[in-house]
């Protein structure tokens, strides 16, 4: 990543998906680079020892945990209300939490939890926090994608993917969402001083997918084994985007191993990316 990456005293930092994986690790290095962590985790044990962690890299430093379940939208407001209160500046906001669920799953408020963990969580801690964001100079906000979004596809009439379901196809399409939500979230956030970007990490072999059964399993276990990269390769993107004064003024885009990549026809749609946030700002009840 080279020189360019800034010093992070003082700055503060909340992100999900942080007790595993790339999102450990970007909290790791960001710590260790001077910054406050400030993480949600739904796992308990998990986020206690990612709290002493987080106290060994940074001393001085006290990092927090928030525990929800981030496919319910009442916690994420719950939790996002928490930080909002508990923290009057944050300096970066990271949007990593995301899972592949084989068979389609309703959470307990009635939404496919593939949209509700990986896109609507998203859409929700990002608009309530977005004032803690605006009153600290040269915030960011950034949320891991993927290169699946190339083969995702938004139905509008079937959003939730109740008349069709593939575990990886709607995989792809959330992934697809995050992309349209950050430059919809960029074009509204104008010149506040606020960057929004995304970011494909690559095909890493973390815990990602161990959570499903069958044929789905094997075929990710596949991909980790033979093609998967570490979760410090994978981390590095966001990593960089957090915190490299290179992409300071940069927003609206997507980054891949350090740059700019391109994205699908789909993923430029300015249409798209508008009707999705007032779907998700109905669906939520934020946004708006």
């Amino acid at each position: 990543m080279g020189t360019d990456i800034e010093p992070m005293q003082g700055k503060t930092v909340v992100i999900s998906g942080a007790t595993s994986g790339i999102g450990q690790v970007a909290a790791e290095r960001l710590a260790q680079q001077g910054a406050r962590i400030v993480f949600i985790a739904r796992d308990r044990m998990r986020g206690e020892a990612m709290l002493a962690r987080l106290r060994s890299l940074s001393p001085g430093r006290e990092p927090a945990v928030h525990y929800a379940d981030l496919s319910l939208i009442a916690e994420m407001k719950r939790v996002a209300g928490e930080i909002a209160a508990s923290e009057p500046r944050i300096e970066v906001l990271v949007n990593n939490a995301g899972a592949l669920f084989a068979r389609r799953e309703l959470t307990p408020e009635g939404l496919e939890r593939t949209l509700a963990t990986n896109h609507l969580s998203y859409f929700v801690i990002t608009n309530l926090l977005l004032e803690r964001l605006k009153a600290t100079p040269g915030a960011r906000i950034v949320s891991t994608s993927s290169a699946a979004h190339r083969q995702g596809q938004i139905d509008f009439a079937d959003l939730q993917s109740a008349q069709h379901y593939r575990g990886f196809a709607a995989y792809g399409s959330s992934k697809l969402m995050n992309i349209l939500f950050t430059r919809e979230l960029a074009r509204r956030l104008g010149p506040s001083g606020v960057t929004a970007n995304c970011l494909h990490p690559g095909f890493v072999a973390t815990r990602f997918g161990d959570n499903n059964g069958g044929l789905t399993a094997f075929s990710i276990r596949l991909g980790k084994r033979f093609g998967g990269l570490t979760p410090e390769q994978g981390a590095q993107t966001l990593i960089y985007l957090a915190s490299s004064a290179a992409v300071a003024r940069d927003t609206g885009g997507y980054f891949y191993k350090c740059r700019p990549a391109p994205i699908s026809a789909r993923a430029r749609s300015d249409e798209d990316a508008r009707r999705l946030w007032e779907i998700s700002a109905q669906l939520t009840g934020v946004g708006a």
